[in-house]
């Protein structure tokens, strides 16, 4: 039987929850069935090494190892190719981004329009193509790449301007099924584009919690010794993450008195901001950034609490992640949230501020109680949502589920 040919789109591997939904999705499907291509625009990042070996992942695009290029051997490069196209779109890109602060969604915008004309187009056809996340990969599945059915991620709340609204609907009307990971995603998303109620379906990030206890045993932890109350939290150093929170709350702990270490796994934007913030406010012994690790199991399994300061998101797949190794859960009240937290059973849901979220942390250590109690309930609830394949498998099968 002539296996189905899938082609996943997404910026990259590097380690944030879309990007291990799709390395768990892709070590759950059955590679005698599907053949598999894994585009990414962005290479070499720390996730990379989890892609099973039966997926190929594409070479980087032409534009991709340009952008590599310093300016003047951009220019060496445009001149000796007789070609000033990629020169210029790159230019007009680089212009554009110093004219005012963007959002993530309008950067996305501003680099489709400055530089589509030149990305070239996937030149083999597939049966199923999806953009695994928001934005250029959406953009670049719909218009660069040939397929039979064409399914887009949002992983995200996705809320838009009018005018963003208006560049990403002739986007999304090219695909056959939008697909959300959570109820709030959809009817996040919906607000947006309600025009979509009859294509959308939910299909939660799909963690396993089997692969997450191995990962769990193996590598490398914690290697500070420290001997007090370990608090984690995992998320890119981003605004979206609410850091701001996490370190008003980290001082919070210290006034309690409190013998407390607070890591934080990710990278992202506002890196140096934090590092600045946290030595202005004396917390470099309290408040430690880790970088990001492709293994961040070890890390979780050895933390106390768990901590999620997020303005939103679209799942939570780092709060999951803690669920499965029956670490006590404290996280701001997202938009999402619900979808997984039971209140004060699994964890504690806290208003998004840095006095609700140092409350919840003390309850959780001044309460006995209620730690093991939260505890026990971990222990007990159902472990991951692997399920979540067979809806996968639906959607990429519809054809043949309707002929």
């Amino acid at each position: 039987m002539k296996k189905k040919s899938i082609i996943f789109v997404i910026d990259s591997l590097d380690c944030a929850g879309a990007e291990k939904s799709l390395v768990t999705l892709l070590s759950l499907l059955d590679y005698s069935t599907y053949s598999v291509d894994l585009m990414l625009f962005s290479h070499g990042n720390i996730l990379e090494e989890l892609v099973p070996e039966d997926v190929k992942i594409l070479k980087p695009l032409e534009y991709t190892k340009f952008t590599h290029l310093n300016f003047k051997k951009a220019i060496k490069y445009s001149i000796k190719k007789r070609d000033l196209k990629m020169l210029y779109s790159r230019l007009k890109y680089s212009v554009q981004l110093r004219k005012k602060q963007y959002n993530n969604r309008q950067k996305s915008r501003l680099f489709w329009e400055s530089v589509s004309s030149v990305i070239e187009a996937n030149p083999k056809k597939y049966d199923i193509a999806i953009s695994y996340a928001q934005g250029v990969p959406t953009f670049y599945v719909a218009e660069k790449i040939k397929a039979k059915r064409k399914l887009a991620w949002v992983n995200v709340s996705y809320r838009l301007e009018e005018k963003e609204k208006q560049f990403q609907k002739d986007y999304y009307d090219k695909f056959d099924s939008i697909v959300a990971v959570s109820e709030s995603t959809k009817k996040v998303f919906l607000e947006t584009f309600p025009e979509y109620a009859n294509v959308i379906k939910v299909v939660y990030d799909i963690n396993n919690p089997a692969f997450i206890r191995k990962m769990a045993d193996i590598g490398i932890g914690f290697q500070d010794n420290f001997n007090g109350l370990k608090i984690l939290t995992i998320g890119r150093l981003a605004p979206q993450k609410g850091y701001d929170i996490a370190l008003a709350a980290c001082e919070k702990l210290i006034e309690a008195g409190i013998h407390f270490r607070w890591y934080a796994l990710g990278k992202g934007p506002l890196q140096e901001e934090i590092e600045n913030k946290i030595k202005e406010r004396g917390l470099s012994d309290h408040f430690i950034l880790l970088g990001v690790e492709a293994n961040p199991y070890p890390f979780i399994k050895g933390a106390d609490i768990y901590v999620q300061t997020s303005k939103f998101e679209g799942f939570g797949l780092a709060i999951a992640e803690a669920r499965m190794l029956n670490v006590p859960v404290v996280t701001t009240e997202f938009d999402a949230v619900y979808n997984q937290m039971v209140q004060r059973k699994n964890g504690l849901v806290v208003d998004m501020n840095a006095e609700a979220v140092g409350n919840g942390i003390i309850e959780l250590i001044q309460n006995k109680q209620l730690k093991e109690e939260i505890i026990s309930y971990l222990r007990n609830e159902k472990k991951g949502n692997t399920e979540e394949l067979a809806k996968f498998y639906e959607l990429v099968n519809y054809n043949e589920s309707v002929s």
